[in-house]
């Protein structure tokens, strides 16, 4: 089995001071660790994550650069991640499915993801944020 990490779940199990950390926390053990499920990860969620915890606007205690780059080497070389990367099939699905759904220029990363984790098969995404996925169908979201 495998399933799809999202940036916001990734920042909800790093940021101790997230009212979701908790359960995004027992969510990893649950579906990844204890189900012996793989994680399936895209570089462009790592740097998204890089962008988002070292934001000293979003968070009274951001992580530094260096602090953040070894939190991203630490997901992308763990043992239960599988890495996922854009194809050409899945830069195709992009655009297939922004323009008839209108999408804007803010949900461009998350359309794309949404299109390489399709195309590599995943349907299963951990997200704290439900509106990335749920307008594409066929996608199963767990949610902290």
């Amino acid at each position: 089995m495998i399933i799809g990490a999202d940036t916001t779940f990734l920042v909800q199990v790093e940021i101790r001071e997230l009212p979701q950390h908790a359960r995004a926390d027992e969510l990893l053990r649950s579906e990844v660790i204890e189900a012996s499920a793989e994680l399936a990860l895209a570089p462009q969620v790592l740097t998204e994550f890089l962008h988002i915890i070292t934001d000293a606007r979003r968070f009274e205690q951001p992580l530094s650069m260096t602090d953040a780059l070894t939190k991203a080497r630490f997901w992308w070389n763990a043992r239960e991640v599988r890495h996922v990367y854009p194809t050409a099939e899945s830069t195709s699905l992009f655009f297939e499915w922004r323009a008839p759904h209108q999408l804007g220029r803010k949900r461009l990363l998350d359309t794309h993801l949404a299109a390489t984790f399709w195309a590599a098969g995943i349907r299963r995404v951990l997200t704290s944020n439900a509106r990335d996925f749920s307008i594409f169908p066929g996608f199963e979201l767990v949610m902290p």
